[in-house]
């Protein structure tokens, strides 16, 4: 496949909806492909092989449902199956407990043993519970099937599951530790300090592979930002000594001039072939680190792992070069879009909610339902920064549902009926990080004056809607056009020539700060900005309603300056 410079990519039209997949295969023993493999917000990957089938679980700290499985056979196509965390009843009362933007669930690990999935993660800063959290399944196509959390306590966060050969389960976490667990009771054992890395900050990330006789512990140091990198060392015994490898990192990008930047917290596995792969997260932002709005993503690295040595993991980029990839295929069970496909929602009557949709919190119950009307929101109390009047109650209540952007280049549109009917109720579209970094394009009612209210810069500016449009669905648009900038427009859902842009605004301010640990969703909210008590509007309220809901990817930067066409708009067939 020709990687297109973004010049001819965009302007010539040489990425054209014929070209293969988004991986080309060179030679019987060799393939091409592009990261990263699962973009959008994606951090810390972890994955599994069982049979041909790979399984990997990535942390969604906040957001809810949590904890989503992805599934592949070719580890490049990824369908979202199913969330291990799914139901307000296997956490009771944690989510709307969770303050802060980046608590809640970090750095999961998915492991399979004796025909049942595991998946260990933590759960942070919910005052007065256990942090540990393991789910467990024999069924990853299926949300139900996932149990309740068996909750334990352990001294860190980014918890590793480890089964020894004489059948006992243990427990990795930050700095690094390691503890006995039994994985009915959640009764942990002693704690062992095991090594504390090579000198970076934040040693954590721990998994523990047993391989030709040695235990091998992979950690993450560095931080989580350009610094990241992957370190490694290893044990006759489980609980240690352990000694480095004395050419640590084995993988970073720290000092480069790489796109692809923070490259850590990385997870090993093999083909059914014997070849090993690892999966890691990166940052698409360059040395200079200022606008990445997609956050972490997963990106995927060939690793030559041979008896007896240490792993040699290959240094990422955007075009990789590894082991043959098993042959594409989406002929994978259960339901769920792929990663990069576009959303064409219409929102059925009686229908569940699409699975890569997601909320901040566990939602209110009723508080979005499908409906022959379209997707009815019912207004939260408080807007999208979830504090007015410092009522924390008020602040969990917030009425949004997105979904990753997964495109460097993509376009979102959909439809707004909605009939304000009291001054500042409010209805819109939001590029998402935080409750403290978001852009807004909202309808509203000021002043008796239906208006459109943009919000790009921390600071609000109204426009009036034409007086032709009352009362008519209006079509709501954010756009990347370019690598930087969103563009946010509007127009009648019935004339689409009625498009006017309403206001521009950097990607930079969805890029760190308060999210640096996750990235941005692309969605709707409604609101009565404060008006009301606790978490309830007035009574008498009207319903948002949304419809035609689409998101396109239109292209992935690989580099600073090179394209290649988003997956989901790529035919099956090889070059």
């Amino acid at each position: 496949m020709r990687v297109s410079s973004l010049t001819t990519a965009l302007f010539t039209g040489l990425i054209a909806p014929t070209l293969a997949h988004y991986t080309a295969s060179t030679s019987s023993t060799n393939s091409t492909y592009y990261n990263p493999v699962l973009p959008g917000w994606h951090s810390d990957p972890s994955c599994v092989r069982v049979n041909s089938t790979f399984y990997c679980v990535t942390s969604t700290f906040i957001s809810f449902p949590g904890l989503p499985i992805y599934v592949s056979t070719d580890l490049i196509n990824w369908k979202h199956v199913s969330h291990v965390w799914n139901r307000e009843s296997q956490l009771p009362g944690y989510s709307w407990n969770t303050i802060g933007q980046q608590d809640g669930m970090y750095a999961a690990t998915i492991r399979y043993h004796d025909d049942t999935f595991y998946v260990i993660c933590e759960y942070l800063n919910v005052p007065g519970t256990k942090a540990g959290v393991l789910f467990q399944t024999k069924d990853v196509f299926d949300d139900a099937a996932w149990s309740s959390a068996v909750n334990f306590d352990p001294p860190r966060n980014d918890p590793d599951l480890f089964w020894d050969e004489d059948g006992k389960v243990y427990v990795a976490t930050q700095g690094v530790f390691v503890q006995e667990l039994d994985i009915t009771t959640g009764a942990m054992g002693a704690v062992t300090s095991l090594w504390n890395g090579t000198g970076g900050v934040w040693p954590e990330g721990p998994h523990i592979y047993k391989r030709d006789g040695w235990y091998y512990l992979l950690i993450a140091e560095g931080g989580t930002g350009v610094d990241h990198a992957i370190t490694i060392a290893r044990s006759r015994n489980l609980t240690g000594p352990y000694t480095p490898k004395p050419d640590n990192p084995i993988l970073t990008n720290r000092g480069t001039q790489e796109y692809f930047q923070t490259v850590g917290h990385g997870d090993l596995f093999t083909d059914a072939q014997g070849n090993w792969w690892g999966l890691c997260l990166a940052t698409r932002s360059g040395p200079a680190f200022t606008s990445y709005p997609m956050g972490r993503e997963a990106v995927l690295f060939p690793v030559t792992w041979n008896e007896g040595e240490w792993p040699v993991l290959e240094p990422v980029t955007g075009k990789m070069n590894g082991w043959q990839l098993p042959a594409q295929s989406r002929q994978l069970p259960g339901l769920g879009p792929f990663n990069e496909d576009p959303d064409v929602y219409d929102f059925p009557a009686g229908e569940p909610i699409p699975r890569n949709l997601v909320y901040w919190r566990v939602p209110r119950p009723g508080a979005f339902t499908a409906t022959d009307k379209g997707l009815q929101v019912v207004l939260g109390r408080n807007d999208l920064t979830g504090e007015p009047g410092g009522n924390q109650a008020a602040a969990k209540a917030i009425s949004f549902v997105g979904r990753r952007q997964t495109h460097s280049l993509f376009t979102f549109s959909v439809d707004l009926a909605f009939s304000p009917q009291t001054v500042d109720q409010e209805a819109g579209v939001v590029a998402f990080l935080t409750q403290f970094a978001n852009i807004q394009l909202g309808v509203v009612l000021k002043d008796s004056q239906l208006s459109f209210r943009f919000n790009g810069t921390g600071e609000s500016k109204t426009s009036a809607v034409p007086t032709a449009w009352a009362g008519k669905p209006i079509r709501l648009q954010i756009q990347m056009a370019t690598l930087t900038e969103y563009t946010f427009s509007a127009m009648l859902a019935s004339n689409t020539s009625t498009k006017v842009d309403l206001g521009t605004a950097s990607g930079k301010l969805l890029s760190g700060e308060s999210g640096s640990f996750v990235g941005t969703l692309i969605g709707v909210y409604a609101t009565c900005n404060g008006a009301g008590s606790g978490i309830d509007c007035p009574s008498g309220t009207p319903n948002a309603y949304f419809n035609r809901w689409r998101y396109t990817g239109d292209a992935q930067y690989i580099s600073a300056n090179e394209t290649v066409p988003s997956t989901g708009n790529l035919s099956m067939s090889a070059v």
